[in-house]
């Protein structure tokens, strides 16, 4: 999973495309924003939260793609499991 790949695995389990922005920052919506440092080396990053209101929220830092993808991943799906929106089948 990589940030190309992650609206369809959210889709899949049923997370509204409108609540999740991918590369930009949005009101009311889980962000997940690759950055660089300004410093020498320029380290990438990716990070995770929600932004309401300007202010960002449960924010989280990470210095790999794909584990940034399977927490944001991680956090709406099992968003959808305590709601009942998907869960296990009879």
């Amino acid at each position: 999973m990589n940030t190309e790949s992650i609206m369809r695995w959210l889709e899949a389990v049923g997370v509204p495309p409108e609540v999740v922005s991918v590369g930009s920052e949005a009101d009311n919506a889980w962000c997940l924003l690759r950055t660089e440092d300004a410093g020498e080396d320029g380290d990438v990053a990716f990070e995770v939260f929600w932004r309401e209101q300007g202010n960002r929220y449960d924010w989280a830092r990470f210095t790999n793609e794909q584990v940034a993808c399977h927490y944001l991943f991680g956090r709406l799906a099992w968003a959808q499991v305590a709601r009942g929106a998907v869960g296990v089948l009879p």
